[in-house]
Protein backbone atom coordinates (compact mmCIF):
# COMPACT_ATOMS: atom_id res chain seq x y z
CA UNK A 1 0.00 0.00 0.00
CA UNK A 2 1.46 3.40 -0.89
CA UNK A 3 0.15 6.82 -0.13
CA UNK A 4 0.42 9.62 -2.62
CA UNK A 5 3.12 12.05 -1.56
CA UNK A 6 1.73 15.44 -0.82
CA UNK A 7 3.85 17.93 -2.79
CA UNK A 8 3.57 20.55 -0.06
CA UNK A 9 4.63 18.12 2.68
CA UNK A 10 7.50 16.84 0.53
CA UNK A 11 8.66 20.43 -0.05
CA UNK A 12 8.56 21.10 3.69
CA UNK A 13 10.70 18.04 4.38
CA UNK A 14 13.21 19.08 1.70
CA UNK A 15 13.21 22.63 3.04
CA UNK A 16 14.10 21.29 6.49
CA UNK A 17 17.00 19.33 4.99
CA UNK A 18 15.28 15.96 5.39
CA UNK A 19 15.06 13.16 2.88
CA UNK A 20 11.53 12.71 1.53
CA UNK A 21 10.13 9.23 2.14
CA UNK A 22 6.57 7.95 2.02
CA UNK A 23 6.80 7.15 5.74
CA UNK A 24 7.94 10.68 6.68
CA UNK A 25 5.24 12.28 4.55
CA UNK A 26 2.60 9.99 6.10
CA UNK A 27 3.91 10.63 9.61
CA UNK A 28 3.95 14.41 9.23
CA UNK A 29 0.45 14.42 7.76
CA UNK A 30 -0.82 12.02 10.47
CA UNK A 31 0.51 14.27 13.23
CA UNK A 32 -0.96 17.36 11.61
CA UNK A 33 -4.47 15.95 11.26
CA UNK A 34 -4.34 14.30 14.70
CA UNK A 35 -4.87 15.86 18.07
CA UNK A 36 -1.83 15.57 20.35
CA UNK A 37 -1.20 11.97 19.33
CA UNK A 38 0.91 9.41 21.15
CA UNK A 39 3.44 7.23 19.33
CA UNK A 40 1.12 4.22 19.00
CA UNK A 41 -1.65 6.31 17.44
CA UNK A 42 0.85 7.91 15.05
CA UNK A 43 2.24 4.50 14.06
CA UNK A 44 -1.30 3.27 13.39
CA UNK A 45 -2.07 6.32 11.25
CA UNK A 46 1.13 5.89 9.26
CA UNK A 47 0.39 2.19 8.73
CA UNK A 48 -3.08 3.09 7.45
CA UNK A 49 -1.42 5.34 4.85
CA UNK A 50 1.66 3.38 3.76
CA UNK A 51 1.45 -0.13 5.17
CA UNK A 52 3.97 -1.66 7.52
CA UNK A 53 6.40 0.54 9.45
CA UNK A 54 8.33 -0.48 12.54
CA UNK A 55 7.85 1.36 15.79
CA UNK A 56 11.59 2.11 15.77
CA UNK A 57 11.23 3.82 12.37
CA UNK A 58 8.35 5.88 13.76
CA UNK A 59 10.47 6.98 16.74
CA UNK A 60 13.38 7.88 14.44
CA UNK A 61 11.14 9.89 12.12
CA UNK A 62 9.48 11.67 15.07
CA UNK A 63 12.91 12.62 16.39
CA UNK A 64 14.03 13.95 12.99
CA UNK A 65 10.82 15.93 12.42
CA UNK A 66 10.92 17.37 15.94
CA UNK A 67 14.58 18.36 15.59
CA UNK A 68 13.74 20.03 12.26
CA UNK A 69 10.94 22.03 13.89
CA UNK A 70 8.19 20.52 11.73
CA UNK A 71 6.36 18.98 14.71
CA UNK A 72 6.38 19.59 18.45
CA UNK A 73 6.79 17.06 21.26
CA UNK A 74 4.97 17.69 24.52
CA UNK A 75 5.33 15.63 27.69
CA UNK A 76 2.68 16.31 30.32
CA UNK A 77 3.83 14.98 33.70
CA UNK A 78 2.92 11.33 34.15
CA UNK A 79 1.99 10.90 30.49
CA UNK A 80 3.83 9.48 27.50
CA UNK A 81 5.09 11.95 24.91
CA UNK A 82 2.59 13.36 22.46
CA UNK A 83 3.17 15.13 19.19
CA UNK A 84 1.43 17.96 17.39
CA UNK A 85 1.74 19.82 14.14
CA UNK A 86 1.20 23.28 15.60
CA UNK A 87 4.68 24.76 15.85
CA UNK A 88 6.36 28.13 16.11
CA UNK A 89 3.80 30.03 18.13
CA UNK A 90 4.76 29.16 21.74
CA UNK A 91 1.20 28.12 22.67
CA UNK A 92 0.42 26.20 25.84
CA UNK A 93 -1.76 23.20 26.80
CA UNK A 94 -4.52 22.13 29.13
CA UNK A 95 -4.64 18.47 30.21
CA UNK A 96 -7.54 16.55 31.77
CA UNK A 97 -6.47 14.84 35.00
CA UNK A 98 -9.00 12.08 34.44
CA UNK A 99 -8.92 11.01 30.78
CA UNK A 100 -5.70 12.70 29.67
CA UNK A 101 -7.18 14.64 26.75
CA UNK A 102 -4.97 17.58 25.71
CA UNK A 103 -6.09 20.87 24.16
CA UNK A 104 -4.18 23.91 22.93
CA UNK A 105 -4.28 27.18 24.87
CA UNK A 106 -3.12 30.33 23.14
CA UNK A 107 -0.81 32.74 24.94
CA UNK A 108 -2.82 35.13 27.05
CA UNK A 109 -0.89 38.31 26.31
CA UNK A 110 2.17 39.56 24.51
CA UNK A 111 4.80 38.03 22.31
CA UNK A 112 6.83 34.90 23.01
CA UNK A 113 7.76 33.81 25.57
CA UNK A 114 4.25 34.85 26.74
CA UNK A 115 5.40 35.01 30.35
CA UNK A 116 8.12 36.93 32.10
CA UNK A 117 10.15 34.96 34.61
CA UNK A 118 10.55 36.59 38.02
CA UNK A 119 14.25 35.65 37.89
CA UNK A 120 16.01 34.85 34.62
CA UNK A 121 19.31 33.71 36.20
CA UNK A 122 21.17 35.29 33.29
CA UNK A 123 19.35 33.22 30.65
CA UNK A 124 18.14 34.78 27.39
CA UNK A 125 14.62 33.35 27.75
CA UNK A 126 12.81 32.84 24.45
CA UNK A 127 10.07 30.33 25.28
CA UNK A 128 7.72 29.46 28.11
CA UNK A 129 5.95 26.12 28.44
CA UNK A 130 2.81 26.08 30.54
CA UNK A 131 0.51 23.16 31.19
CA UNK A 132 -2.81 23.81 32.85
CA UNK A 133 -4.45 20.83 34.61
CA UNK A 134 -8.11 20.19 35.34
CA UNK A 135 -11.09 18.15 34.19
CA UNK A 136 -12.36 18.30 30.63
CA UNK A 137 -16.08 18.98 30.05
CA UNK A 138 -16.88 15.26 29.62
CA UNK A 139 -15.08 14.20 32.80
CA UNK A 140 -16.35 17.11 34.92
CA UNK A 141 -19.96 16.18 34.16
CA UNK A 142 -19.58 12.41 34.53
CA UNK A 143 -21.09 10.83 37.66
CA UNK A 144 -17.69 9.47 38.80
CA UNK A 145 -16.12 12.93 39.19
Amino acid sequence: MTAPRSPITADELRGAGLRVTAARVALLETVRVGDHLGVEAIASGVRDRVGHISLQAVYEALHALTAAGLIRRIEPAGSPARFEGRVGDNHHHVVCRSCGVVADVDCEVGDAPCLTASEGHGFAIDEAEVIYWGLCPDCSTSPAS
